[in-house]
């Protein structure tokens, strides 16, 4: 694999690490910004709108720019953003930055989920994705966590400055990794690319990784009430549950690459239904804290093996649409993030 696709991941590890961060931060914002926790919710909220809504719009926005352009841009609003929300006492300013970094993350994923497969053969596709992928399966193991320690030991403001200094490498990795495009040519025409999404099988792709992650986030985002309500656990055990979720998805992510290549086909035939049995089964078989430790696991690996493989199927089938078929992946699977843990609350 070339050394371009893992600088893309440090990117994709520090703007996944603050997607997940503020779990385990929101109490400290509340305080320090005189908001309740409910309000300070809103924070998760936004960011999750602005992916969905930044992943087609950045793309279009970034459509005449050049690829290694649009990405270092991309990483240094997503850095300023972070500055500003570790400076401001204001929630508004805070919320706003939160806005602004989940666009600039959108728009980097959209862009850096076809860059990454343009810059290995047809054949290796899906293995690239798992590379650039893995950075959001290590922010679940490290950063996450990490994160949070940090937030407990030095402020919540300290983990927004951490992750803009995880952007600087990032940024420098995508100036001296990406190639450079000699020749600058005009973007295909708009109109033909969107036809793209009449095609049916992109179509049904698109709207089964829309459910796997929204089933995937949906009992993600709930996961510690049933590590310690239904397994009976301390809550000690609850980052202990989400780093093995992590470790999972990290091999998941890996497995999942490796057969989207050559085998796509049965990894979501065979890997789907287990996915949804395995969640669905987990307030019964999680009853039992050995049982829980290991399909928490099995999870991680099933969640990412299909997502990242439904991924790369997202691009094979809109490949008409060279500009914009990584917003089309970015889009299903935030909506799903969107979808999946509001289902879940409305269902308590």
């Amino acid at each position: 694999m070339p050394l371009s696709l893992y600088l893309l991941a440090l990117a994709v590890f520090a703007m996944g690490t603050s997607e997940f961060m503020l779990a385990g931060l929101l109490p400290a914002i509340a305080g320090d910004v005189g908001v309740p926790v409910g309000t300070a919710g809103l924070l998760t909220s936004a960011f999750a709108a602005g992916m969905v809504v930044g992943a087609p719009l950045m793309a279009v926005i970034a459509r005449n720019w050049l690829p290694r352009s649009s990405l270092f841009a991309f990483v240094v609003v997503f850095l300023i953003a972070h500055l500003v929300g570790a400076a401001t006492a204001d929630f508004a300013v805070l919320l706003m930055s939160r806005l602004v970094a989940a666009l600039a993350n959108a728009g980097f994923l959209a862009v850096a989920l076809t860059t990454a497969a343009a810059l290995v053969s047809p054949q290796r596709r899906g293995q690239a994705l798992a590379v650039l992928l893995s950075g959001t399966t290590v922010a679940t193991i490290a950063g996450v966590p990490g994160g949070s320690l940090l937030g407990t030991a030095l402020g919540w403001r300290a983990t927004f400055v951490a992750v803009a200094v995880l952007c600087v490498p990032a940024a420098i990795g995508v100036l001296a990794g990406t190639p450079v495009r000699r020749v600058r040519t005009a973007p295909p025409a708009l109109r033909p690319e969107l036809a793209e999404l009449g095609k049916p099988r992109l179509v049904l792709v698109i709207l089964l990784a829309v459910l796997v992650n929204a089933v995937t986030f949906g009992h993600f985002t709930f996961l510690a009430p049933v590590v310690t309500d239904v397994a009976g656990l301390s809550e000690w055990w609850v980052p202990v549950v989400l780093v093995l979720f992590g470790v999972g998805a990290f091999l998941g992510v890996t497995l999942g690459g490796r057969l989207a290549d050559s085998s796509p086909r049965p990894v979501v035939v065979l890997g789907g239904p287990l996915l949804l049995a395995g969640w669905s089964s987990l307030d019964v078989l999680g009853r039992e804290p050995i049982a829980l430790l290991v399909l928490v696991f099995l999870l991680g690996v099933l969640s990412f093996a299909v997502g990242s493989t439904l991924i790369a199927r997202v691009l094979h089938h809109a490949a008409g649409a060279p500009t914009m078929a990584g917003s089309y992946a970015t889009a299903a699977l935030n909506i799903g993030a969107v979808i999946g843990p509001l289902a879940m609350a409305l269902s308590f």
